[in-house]
């Protein structure tokens, strides 16, 4: 039995989508909470996004007629979307909240990029900006000015994971726009099965293991995996779903607001100003994004040669 109607009304879409952006932006407190029981953030995305994904095995297998004759952007999903929400849970793990957050969401720059070069995508000049000013705002964030006076870059790993996601997150939509003959259960469920497989991989290859845990340490990544995370993924499908996409891009900008915000409020970080100024470029970009998305690509219609 669905608790939402295939057929919403605008209202109750975009409740349900800035609902899921809420999710999406208070995620970082649970992964804190993680990090302070010692956990390693390998582990965390095993234990919580690798068990959603043995359920998610099942559904895929059921749905494998419909999406059988694109099984390799299937593998794509599985592959990228996997990277991005593994690199991300490990990067809020390891980093400041608003400098991982102003980082991944510079995807709109990868995005334009993807959509021109893969599904050759009209790209209007508001676009073009928006992919400037998202550069300049990496580079404040990043040092900006203190770059041309001779500092060193200040370049971490967990920035590169924060980029890294934000890549792999813009080359996922782009696949899932590409994909069109896939499932949309398919493609959510691909991003919990990569991201289990990545994991695991990570964990060995880092020499991290499941540690002894108490039943409620248990029972919390359980929750965390089957409850916040796949509500807030099958409430963000559900919206985007429903929505236009400008008005669901200006939407899911509320999780980059909720993020910082609660970081700064209390989570006990702190912003440069020019790290504000960066990230405002940033926030700014992600908008223009959502607002000027990429016109469709025309299909090429082929002249039909007369009878005789």
């Amino acid at each position: 039995m669905n608790l939402l109607p295939d057929r919403p009304t605008d209202r109750l879409a975009t409740g349900v989508l800035l609902f899921s952006a809420t999710l999406w932006g208070l995620t970082w407190m649970p992964l804190k909470a993680f990090v302070g029981q010692g956990l390693a953030g390998p582990v965390v995305s095993l234990l919580t996004y690798g068990s959603v994904g043995l359920l998610a095995l099942v559904l895929l297998w059921r749905d494998r007629l419909a999406w059988r004759s694109q099984w390799t952007l299937v593998l794509g999903l599985v592959v990228v979307g996997g990277w991005a929400n593994t690199s991300f849970v490990n990067a809020v793990m390891l980093g400041d909240v608003a400098r991982v957050m102003f980082l991944f969401y510079l995807s709109p720059v990868w995005s334009v990029l993807g959509g021109r070069i893969f599904l050759k995508e009209h790209i209007p000049p508001a676009r073009w900006l928006a992919v400037a000013g998202a550069i300049v705002g990496l580079w404040l964030v990043l040092g900006g000015p203190e770059l041309l006076r001779g500092q060193s870059l200040d370049f971490t790993l967990v920035d590169a994971l924060s980029l890294s996601a934000g890549l792999a997150f813009a080359a996922n939509n782009v696949i899932a726009r590409a994909a069109h003959r896939v499932p949309l259960r398919t493609k959510t469920l691909s991003v919990f099965v990569g991201c289990g497989l990545l994991s695991a991989l990570a964990t060995g290859l880092l020499g991290h293991s499941v540690p002894e845990m108490p039943v409620l340490l248990w029972a919390a990544l359980l929750a965390y995996g089957f409850g916040w995370m796949l509500l807030a993924t099958i409430t963000w499908q559900y919206g985007v779903s429903h929505l236009e996409s400008s008005r669901a891009g200006v939407i899911l900008l509320a999780e980059l607001v909720v993020s910082v915000g609660t970081a700064l409020l209390f989570g006990g970080e702190q912003l440069t100003p020019m790290g504000w100024a960066g990230g405002a470029l940033i926030a700014a970009a992600a908008l223009a994004e959502a607002v000027f998305p990429p016109a469709p690509v025309q299909p090429v219609v082929q002249p039909t040669p007369p009878t005789p």
